[in-house]
């Protein structure tokens, strides 16, 4: 098997088996009947395949091949009734879709991992299945890191790693260009002939079926109506005929590849955005101005007095910016975790979402500097008290996001995860959460300011909770403009470095994914 760079890839060395002629079957269909949106795609569709096998399905497109695949699989089910045929499966199976569907967040060798982790992996370990595969110098790399023939690559060794001895193959190189794809089918023969692992090809290229398969089926309007031996995989086998033409072609165009692995391009330096900074600098010296000609401190202080009222109260103030920080930062963590646990349930139960939609929006229709007052009636006064109605505040935000993030995920995903019979908690764990997480960076900026205007306006209320709120409202009743900006200045400042470190984590994951690219 060659690879990428047209060296020859190493393979594992399985046990051979018998002329795939002599062994019994291990699927078959009898009369099986799908419709689609009113549409019969398949009607009696009679066909079984051998253990050993490499089985190649044609047919026009949407004629039912990729259906078909799914049946065997698992991921569709027959027309309900009795004559709808029988469906009989003799081993677990292994997809390998059209699309990679690899996990975006996740390293090719993570990629091939997941069926070990998710309990569905075979003997052969994922180390192994890349380098079958010819993968393994690329295990580090991202999706968004390898091109089109090497992802197409990984989702194969991801399916050989996993455990299942018949291997569904739905097209899984129909993206590839002519050349680059005559490649791939020569290596995928010679790694059925390793494996010796039942193979079933849907594919729309009549050169490809007789080229790799054992047997192929043509499937036209919903039925198998031919299955054709190709004379391979019998001690008889002989070579395709090649025209000379074709053989000449292939001499002056060489070995194509055009599957080199794709490298985000270097970032140059960042470069010090100026604009932001000049902005800040021109509000000061416009603020320093208006306040020197209205010549009233006790009304609008410069910015220099301002400076200078905090540092000659530096402890105060910072006492009082560690107390709103961790009451804000509390109140996040517990008002979001709250919220995702409520929003994964309404994503994942519908009638749970309208059950308690009225309750969740009378939630968020009440501002908290009404409900402020009521809370310290019933909860009382201090710490805990204040930490609870920011998270009230946090809670909304990251129970939208969670619901949205979950649903969002791509529904072939879900399918893939069906097929590593993936547990609830496994996908929740490996699939939904990981895919909603960049949904969820964004609630969490939002949670967060929210989380902090609901801590201030505690400090409002209760005079026991000395923190920038109660700072600003001391300041505000003594007439303390210097005091009172300083306080309001530490607040702005705490709220936008929460905001900037949430957009940079945001911003890595989503270039580390691909889905963010430099200009």
């Amino acid at each position: 098997m060659s690879s990428e760079a047209g060296t020859e890839l190493p393979v594992t060395e399985l046990p051979t088996t018998d002329s795939p002629a002599t062994q019994p079957f291990v699927i078959e269909l009898r009369g099986v009947v799908l419709s689609l949106g009113g549409r019969k795609v398949l009607n009696g569709v009679n066909l079984s395949v051998r253990r050993g096998e490499l089985l190649a399905i044609i047919g026009a497109s949407g004629g039912g091949k990729s259906t078909l695949l799914r049946l065997i699989s698992g991921l569709s089910v027959p027309d309900a009734g009795v004559d709808s045929g029988q469906i009989e499966v003799r081993g677990q199976t292994a997809y390998v879709f059209q699309d990679d569907r690899l996990l975006p967040w996740r390293t090719a060798a993570r990629n091939v991992a997941l069926p070990h982790e998710l309990g569905a992996g075979g003997p052969l370990s994922p180390a192994q299945a890349l380098q079958l595969v010819g993968m393994s110098s690329y295990s580090d790399y991202l999706p968004a890191q390898l091109s089109g023939g090497m992802r197409s690559r990984v989702a194969l060794a991801r399916a050989l790693a996993q455990a299942g001895d018949i291997l569904l193959l739905d097209e899984p190189f129909a993206a590839l260009d002519a050349l680059v794809r005559e490649r791939f089918n020569a290596e995928l023969r010679h790694l059925h002939e390793k494996t010796g692992q039942t193979t079933v090809l849907v594919t729309h290229s009549i050169h490809e079926a007789v080229l790799l398969a054992d047997r192929v089926a043509v499937l036209s309007g919903g039925q198998v109506v031919a299955v054709l031996e190709t004379g391979r995989g019998t001690a008889q086998a002989q070579a395709v005929p090649v025209p000379a033409l074709e053989v000449q072609l292939r001499t002056l165009l060489g070995a194509g590849d055009s599957t080199y692995n794709w490298l985000p391009p270097e970032r140059p330096h960042p470069r010090l955005d100026l604009w932001p900074l000049l902005s800040v600098a021109l509000a000061l010296l416009l603020w320093h101005l208006f306040a020197s000609r209205l010549n009233a401190p006790y009304l609008l202080p410069t910015p220099l007095q301002v400076w200078q009222g905090f540092i000659s109260d530096q402890a105060t103030f910072l006492g009082a910016l560690a107390i709103t920080a961790r009451t804000a930062v509390l109140g996040t963590l517990l008002g979001g975790l709250l919220g995702m646990v409520l929003g994964y349930l309404l994503a994942r139960l519908p009638w749970l979402e309208r059950f308690a939609s009225p309750f969740v929006v009378a939630s968020q229709s009440t501002p908290i500097v009404v409900l402020a007052p009521l809370l310290a009636f019933y909860l009382g006064f201090g710490v805990r008290s204040a930490v609870t109605v920011s998270a009230l505040s946090a809670f909304y935000p990251l129970m939208v996001a969670m619901t949205i993030g979950v649903r969002e995920v791509d529904r072939r995903y879900h399918e893939l995860f069906w097929t590593l019979r993936a547990s609830a908690w496994a996908r929740f764990a490996h699939l939904e959460l990981p895919g909603a997480l960049p949904v969820l960076l964004g609630g969490l900026r939002l949670s967060f300011s929210l989380a902090l205007i609901g801590a201030v306006v505690w400090e409002f209320t209760d005079s026991n909770v000395k923190g920038l709120g109660f700072l600003v409202s001391q300041a505000g009743v003594y007439f303390q403009k210097d005091r009172q900006l300083a306080a309001l200045a530490l607040l702005v400042l705490l709220g936008m470095l929460f905001y900037g470190l949430i957009t940079c984590l945001e911003t890595t994951l989503r270039r580390r994914r691909g889905q963010l690219r430099e200009d």
